[in-house]
């Protein structure tokens, strides 16, 4: 008698559960619902980098640039700095910023690196370092990627700033909006090439952290590193072969260099935005104002030399592994992962990586629906008692709410 009354009371049990489920439906319980969320844009663009903290200023490393930084190319700690924020012509390195945001371009899908731009009369009839292209030919993205990385091309500048944003106008307003949602407030563009204008400037601190931004971008590096490359230049039925010799010696000259750009002008002087990687350790370099284009290197070699000598980085997580699991309520899926969105490492003083420590907090528990990238937690990395940056952790997936038949199977697994 016990056993039937324990059967009847499961039936009545899974019959008021169908009976919730149905009901919840009709209510909107079981309706996949709009997902809204505030996107602060400077947020999203802007690198999570650790706290603001200047080690191995010492004595012993005199840079006589009128401007210099040294910047952990993992964290974005600055490990060295001489006039840091002193506004200055920055001629070339301009071009940091230019690239920058044909990558991001690139990267969104507004652009693809095999479209063909063509060559406006105002992009021709640009001075200084060039490709030397004709009005109305035709080159790939790519192609005038090449060009300006390399030779430093104005002219390839000005075509890649027309066809991304209309006109050079709208684009240097884009390079401008994207140094203020990186939170620089030293630098102001009034062209996308760097050649003598009132009012353009830049400081080596701002040129650093577009510098470390740019040399994520996986065909950027590529080209940072090449020393020369063919290509063909003019009209159709009279091109001819054009040799990109890269400006940057650096490349050639200091073992472990990534690039980036040189530049120069009788007002900026020689300049340099230098990256090299030794070992798993990344370092940016910048020097602006030097008086010859020697001195530029050799302060360059100096400043990583230092970094490499007496620094060394701590991984810490790599970019999309899971750090730790989250439960999804009302989900389609059960848990989803939180995991960084970038490397996080952390640059120490050598023979101080066992001090490192780190502590993690996320959520318990999230409801969907849940989109890939919200934050659900962070990683808080320490060195003693001194932290070295929080870092985010976010959802690895999309999860949508569970619709009727996936709310209706879990609630009768649960009471089988």
């Amino acid at each position: 008698m016990s056993g039937k009354i324990r059967k009847g009371k499961k039936a009545l049990c899974l019959m008021l559960a169908a009976a919730v489920v149905i009901t919840g439906s009709f209510m909107g319980i079981g309706k996949f619902s709009t997902y809204k969320r505030s996107i602060n844009i400077a947020d999203t663009a802007r690198p999570v980098s650790g706290e603001a903290d200047v080690s191995g200023n010492g004595d012993r490393l005199k840079i006589h640039a009128k401007a210099a930084v040294l910047i952990d190319g993992t964290s974005g700690r600055v490990l060295y700095q001489k006039n840091p924020y002193k506004h200055l012509p920055p001629a070339s390195v301009t071009k940091v910023m230019t690239l920058l945001l044909i990558m991001e371009a690139c990267s969104s899908g507004r652009i693809s690196l095999k479209d063909k731009v063509t060559v406006s009369e105002r992009a021709a009839g640009m001075g200084g370092s060039q490709m030397y292209m004709e009005p109305g030919e035709q080159h790939t993205v790519r192609e005038l990627l090449k060009g300006v990385i390399m030779a430093s091309a104005n002219d390839g500048c000005v075509a890649l700033a027309e066809y991304v944003s209309g006109s050079v106008e709208d684009f240097v307003d884009g390079m401008n909006a994207r140094a203020e949602n990186m939170g620089l407030k030293n630098s102001h563009f009034v062209n996308t090439n760097g050649l003598p204008v009132a009012d353009h400037y830049s400081c080596a601190y701002d040129i650093g952290m577009i510098s470390r931004e740019l040399i994520k971008y996986d065909e950027a590096r590529k080209w940072f590193a090449t020393w020369q490359e063919d290509i063909e230049v003019g009209l159709p039925g009279k091109q001819h072969k054009f040799t990109l010799t890269n400006t940057n010696k650096l490349i050639k000259s200091y073992n472990g260099a990534t690039g980036i750009k040189t530049g120069f002008t009788q007002d900026a002087g020689y300049c340099l935005s230098g990256a090299a990687t030794r070992n798993g350790t990344s370092m940016i370099g910048v020097v602006l104002g030097c008086k010859t284009s020697k001195i530029r290197f050799k302060e360059m070699s100096r400043l990583l030399d230092h970094g490499f000598a007496n620094y060394e980085t701590v991984r810490v997580a790599d970019a999309g592994s899971r750090v730790r699991s989250v439960a999804v309520s009302k989900g389609e899926v059960p848990e989803l992962d939180a995991v960084p969105p970038e490397d996080i490492g952390v640059t120490v003083r050598k023979g101080r990586s066992d001090s490192i420590k780190k502590k993690v907090h996320v959520r318990h528990e999230i409801e969907a629906p849940v989109r890939k990238g919200d934050v659900l937690g962070s990683i808080t990395v320490w060195d003693g008692s001194r932290r070295l940056g929080k870092y985010d952790l976010k959802a690895d997936r999309d999860v949508a709410k569970a619709g009727f038949a996936v709310t209706y199977i879990r609630m009768i697994k649960k009471l089988a």
